[in-house]
């Protein structure tokens, strides 16, 4: 039976890996149309190419790369190039080059397909601006308005991130692929937490993707005197994040599921001094669950606390929604496939949900689209001790592979 060379998949992540690493610094820099995001872009359009691909970059800056001749609808094969700051070597990356080493093995035993099959390493898939660029590019799901407003919590515009990268903003609303043009969409993934390896499961079928929502949140107050200002007369931004922070868990049992999630990853203080009350707190919040319905119903309990805190501690309230991402079911076509590769190489595996959003999602609303996992060690992820041990990689490209070759067809 045919297999892949797990040893090619690990050259390969440890290549893509040196964009992004920083001397004295542990994890991975490579966000979304930064520098070393467009390096590895770059690197990856030659390295298609160079084994056989028809390659390109679009106008939302994904890496395209096409196996197989004709314009016959293809089997697309996706996921994301882009890490969050301090990120693992395996998250997105995995599905690129492991979808790679499978098209090589396709291409060295000859294997003859009825449809073509197609790599795409998408843009911006980490949410720095907000959303899932590429993917949202692709399937149809961006405006011109969006784009043009959305920025980092830094303040950076996206357009003038992609402009930093020589690419034209308005190019990105024609990346856009008629779902007629795509067969079916496939995508390997490391699991990013705990099931499959607390239940020694080496393969996850994923049945769903949860939905997830961000905002970007302002409590405006006062700054004053550490030492003069009376306790009960401060307007004390900080303490309204404080608050706030305890109401999540009873936010998730009154409003939410055992799947809802709820996080405060970032905060800035101002003025961010010792001896200075701070006067306002910006801090991101991000929402998940399966349920769309459970997700607006937990964004309108975080607004009604938020308001009510805010009143409680004479500060202004104001939040942003940098995206609202809806969650979505994988195909039983696709899962079908995926589940019986995994019978047929005897590897024990789970049908679950997924927390983490993915390019999956998108693509799913257009084409049948299905998703692999594999285990995390620890469960851990979006962290530099990120770590899927090299035997799981290998079952995981080995189900791609032969999920790949089914869902095109033997020619």
């Amino acid at each position: 039976m045919i297999a892949v060379d797990v040893k090619r998949v690990e050259r390969d992540i440890y290549r893509v890996a040196e964009f992004g690493s920083r001397e004295n610094e542990r994890g991975i820099y490579r966000q979304g149309f930064t520098e070393a995001d467009w390096q590895a872009r770059q690197w990856l359009l030659g390295y298609f190419t160079e084994h056989g691909l028809k390659a390109h970059i679009d106008g939302a800056g994904n890496v395209c790369g096409r196996f197989g001749a004709g314009d016959t609808p293809a089997v697309v094969i996706a996921s994301h190039l882009d890490s969050v700051p301090a990120g693992g070597i395996f998250d997105g990356v995995l599905g690129v080059v492991g979808a790679l080493e499978c098209i090589r093995i396709i291409r060295e035993q000859n294997i003859k397909l009825e449809s073509p099959l197609e790599i795409i390493a998408t843009s911006e898939e980490e949410g720095r601006f907000g959303g899932m660029f590429g993917a949202q590019a692709l399937t149809g799901n961006l405006t011109l308005d969006w784009i043009e407003q959305a920025r980092d919590p830094k303040g950076e515009y996206l357009k003038d991130a992609m402009a930093n990268c020589g690419l034209d903003y308005h190019e990105a609303l024609r990346a856009m692929r008629p779902p007629a043009s795509m067969k079916a969409f496939i995508e390997l993934h490391i699991e990013q937490g705990p099931v499959l390896e607390s239940v020694a499961k080496t393969i996850g079928v994923v049945e769903g993707i949860s939905g997830v929502f961000k905002w970007l949140v302002k409590l405006i107050g006062k700054a004053d005197h550490a030492g003069t200002a009376p306790m009960d007369l401060r307007s004390d931004a900080f303490m309204g994040l404080a608050d706030f922070a305890h109401e999540i868990k009873r936010i998730i049992a009154e409003d939410g599921t055992d799947k809802s999630r709820l996080t405060i990853g970032r905060v800035e203080l101002r003025p961010g001094y010792a001896h200075t009350v701070p006067g306002e707190v910006d801090f991101t919040l991000v929402g998940r669950d399966v349920s769309e319905e459970v997700m607006r119903a937990l964004a309108d309990s975080c607004r009604k606390a938020l308001s009510a805190i805010a009143r409680s501690h004479r500060l202004m309230f104001e939040y942003t929604e940098m995206s609202w991402l809806s969650p979505n079911v994988m195909s039983p076509e696709v899962m079908n496939v995926i589940e019986a590769q995994a019978k047929k190489l005897d590897y024990s595996y789970q049908i679950m949900p997924s927390g983490a959003g993915h390019d999956a999602q998108f693509f799913a609303e257009v084409t049948p689209s299905g998703m692999i996992f594999i285990p995390s060690v620890g469960g851990v992820s979006h962290a530099p001790d990120e770590w899927s041990n090299w035997p799981d990689v290998e079952k995981g490209c080995n189900v791609l592979l032969h999920s790949m070759i089914e869902l095109a067809g033997r020619a």
